[in-house]
């Protein structure tokens, strides 16, 4: 009983440090550069999905054991799903919303939905540690790719 409650003050002490720790991660500058790769951030995107998919079988796999350097490893696992969870979120919001799509796109709205859809995804695997969510996530950002080709830049 001692270890799981050791185990939840460490997984909410991780929770309540690990966004005084993180560094603002910036998906591209903000001044219309005209610089864009729009199928690089979907694949980084793809990447960071398949790392929280990685970090959920290892969180599912820690979970059952008791021994501290499992405790470690899981509270590890727990904040580098966190970590890219919120990189998807950053680069939508930061990239995609504020540069990429705008209101004079005939489709503005579908793509605000889609855009939208990749954010709550990324939100649900943040908060959730069942593969479920992460397909939802991988198929949500997969969406993205009819808006952009390799010839967009």
């Amino acid at each position: 009983m001692k270890k799981i409650i050791a185990t939840i003050f460490l997984l909410l002490a991780a929770m309540v440090c690990i966004p005084m720790l993180q560094q603002t991660v910036s998906a591209h500058c903000q001044i219309p550069c005209g610089i864009y790769d729009d199928n690089a951030r979907i694949h980084s995107m793809l990447e960071d999905a398949a790392t929280v998919e990685k970090s959920i079988k290892m969180i599912n796999a820690l979970s059952e054991k008791s021994d501290a350097q499992s405790q470690n490893q899981l509270v590890r696992w727990v904040m580098n799903k966190e970590n890219h969870a919120q990189k998807i979120i950053t680069t939508i919001s930061d990239y995609f919303l504020t540069q990429r799509v705008k209101s004079s796109q005939a489709d503005y709205k579908k793509r605000l939905v889609d855009h939208h859809a990749v954010i709550v995804s990324a939100m649900k695997a943040k908060q959730n540690a069942e593969m479920s969510y992460v397909k939802a996530l991988v198929t949500d950002i997969k969406t993205l790719l009819q808006y952009y080709s390799d010839d967009d830049h």
